[in-house]
Parts: C-alpha cells; structure tokens; sequence
C-alpha cells in the first residue's frame, strides 16, 4: 500500500465510521451517565470497537471463506448497507436505529456497535485487506482512522458540539451523509463491475 492509496483509505474509513455524525447520538446515549463517567465510558466503547475491528481484520477473511462468501458479495452488500446508513442521515426519522437502550451505562451497544465498528465499517476493513494485498497496512488504517476518531469523540466532541451547535451538527451530518452516498455506490458499482467481467 503506497502513500496515497494509505490517505484514500484513511480518509474513507475514517468518513464511514462517521466521528461528527456520531456526535448526536453519543450525546443522547449519554444523557444518563454522569459527568466525571463520560469520558471514560466513550473511551472504553472506543478500544471495544478498536478489538472488533482488529478481529474482523485478521479473521474476517477466514469467516468470509467459511460462508462461502467473496469479495463481489461483500462489496456489493456492504454498499448497500452503507448506502442505507447514508440516506438515513440525509433523511433522519423520528424512529431510533438502535431501539431503547436499557438503564445505565451503554455498554457495547450501541456505541461500539454499530456506530462505531458497524457493519458498513467492517465490510470496509475486509474490503480493503482483500484489496491491498496484506492486512499490515490496513491495520495501520483501521489504527489512525481509529485515532481520528478518539481525537473527535472523547477529546473534542463536547467543545465541537458547543461550538456547532444543533444545527451545525445536523448539517455536518447531513454533508457526511452525501459523501457517504457517493461511496456507497461506488462500492456497488465496482462489486458489480467485477461481477460482469469476471
């Protein structure tokens, strides 16, 4: 993987797994858990998230293979999926994804799952591993996207949501939606591609 096809992936992964879209329902998951708690827990849900998607790097091959399941497949499903979370960001409903969370502390879902190693998230690492020839340099990927995220969610989400505001932070999800539609199809689009000249 060379220096540029490094930064594409960054920056893509890094689009999918979503930081600032993420802000609105962080914050909501969060409403219950006290201050001094918060921090804490997001980077807890963070290094949860990190050891899924460094599972899925190093094994999720193998489980494709077991499934009898290849890369067509994956990138076409996985478009899809994506192509769903993206409009829904564009279009939000009054209806939750992620259903009512029990009391307490969230743990595991839904922060770590789905909004931070979900399954467009997953596919993405899968494809890029099968893709570049070597699981080295996408973990290096999954490692600084993830970082970016840290940064975003447990440093500054708080000062970035004060900052923004409601609206900002509807609008930034809102672009993050459009560009996520635009790489979902093109994950459909190449699936597709190489299902006909294959």
């Amino acid at each position: 993987m060379d220096l540029a096809q490094f930064i594409s992936s960054v920056f893509t992964l890094t689009l999918v797994m979503d930081p600032l879209g993420n802000m609105p329902p962080f914050v909501t998951a969060l409403k219950g858990v006290p201050q001094e708690r918060k921090r804490a827990v997001v980077t807890r849900e963070l290094f949860i998230a990190l050891g899924i998607m460094v599972f899925f790097l190093l094994f999720g091959k193998s489980l494709m293979t077991f499934l009898a399941l290849d890369i067509i497949s994956l990138s076409v499903g996985g478009g899809i999926v994506l192509f769903l979370i993206a409009i829904q960001m564009i279009f939000p409903n009054n209806h939750s994804s992620f259903g009512e969370l029990p009391g307490g502390e969230p743990f595991i879902v839904p922060l770590a799952i789905p909004l931070i190693a979900g399954p467009s998230t997953l596919t993405t690492i899968l494809i890029f591993s099968m893709n570049s020839g070597g699981w080295a340099g996408t973990l290096a990927v999954v490692i600084v996207s993830w970082l970016i995220n840290m940064a975003i969610l447990a440093g500054f989400s708080e000062r970035i949501s004060r900052f923004m505001g409601a609206r900002g932070l509807i609008a930034m999800e809102k672009l993050m939606g459009m560009i996520l539609v635009t790489i979902s199809v093109q994950m459909i689009m190449t699936g597709l591609k190489k299902f006909l000249t294959g």
